[in-house]
């Protein structure tokens, strides 16, 4: 993957198709490879973007201290870099909130906007979860982590269907070989995301999409952000869990083709 030089480091990124641009943004592992299920249908009609976000992946480790805005700023300097003015932005749980902020901040810069598995805020059953994982981090480390991080993210017949490629890639987890301090940084950056009073000031067609069996994220914050952003469509498929766009990847992908086509 190339690298750009942003903020005083650096992004890996990757770039596959032509067309208008589109941007995936992954969750708190903050990896371009969580999309490989999606590369080849949107590729076939997109010019695809992926990137490992700062403190992630083959990206630059330099940072200790992290917030949903300097996020969604990482990503204005990624489509200033790669000359993109104006982009789908496609994000999963972190990524949903950094999809927000630029929507809300940078209207101009969404052409559409697809929130799946993500939140509006910390209430309780977020700041309980987050704050566990936290503690995990930092007195347990990455590798204890990693044997729950399964758990969190899939229903139980999926672990069962999968659970040698699960072991695999927990083995080549991006957040075991990634510092405590930049994973524990992240999760303080979900902690205190409240973009709320924001909501309504987008523009872009939206799509708010979040399974019914999403653990990370239940699908009552996708309730409540498809209310609160106008004309904003909602769809809450069956099963998959909060990892859809894996679990149940074509008809993530199916869903998502369709809004966009629709919306374009």
């Amino acid at each position: 993957m190339p690298k750009v030089a942003i903020a005083g480091g650096e992004i890996d990124y990757e770039v596959a198709g032509d067309g208008h641009a589109l941007i995936f943004v992954s969750g708190l592992s903050g990896v371009a490879r969580y999309w490989k299920p999606q590369l080849a249908a949107f590729a076939s009609r997109y010019k695809v973007v992926t990137y490992d976000q700062r403190g992630m992946g083959s990206s630059d480790r330099l940072q200790r201290a992290f917030s949903v805005d300097q996020m969604a700023a990482e990503l204005s300097d990624l489509m200033d870099a790669l000359k993109i003015e104006r982009a789908h932005i496609v994000g999963n749980s972190t990524g949903g909130a950094i999809g927000q902020t630029l929507a809300i901040e940078q209207p101009q810069r969404v052409a559409c906007l697809v929130l799946g598995s993500t939140w509006t805020h910390c209430d309780p059953w977020f700041r309980r979860l987050f704050e566990a994982r936290r503690q995990m981090y930092q007195e347990c480390g990455p590798e204890l982590h990693s044997r729950f991080h399964p758990l969190w993210l899939y229903p139980p017949e999926y672990v069962n269907a999968h659970d040698a490629e699960i072991e695999e890639e927990q083995r080549r987890s991006p957040t075991r070989s990634t510092p405590v301090e930049v994973s524990v940084g992240r999760i303080n950056a979900l902690l205190a995301f409240d973009r709320r009073a924001g909501l309504s000031r987008i523009k872009a067609p939206t799509l708010v999409m979040a399974s019914d069996n999403d653990y990370i994220t239940p699908s009552y914050y996708s309730e409540a952000l498809a209310r609160a952003i106008p004309g904003a469509k909602l769809v809450i498929p069956h099963g998959g869990g909060h990892a859809f766009s894996k679990t149940h990847s074509e008809e993530y992908n199916r869903i998502v083709l369709d809004f966009l086509g629709a919306a374009g």
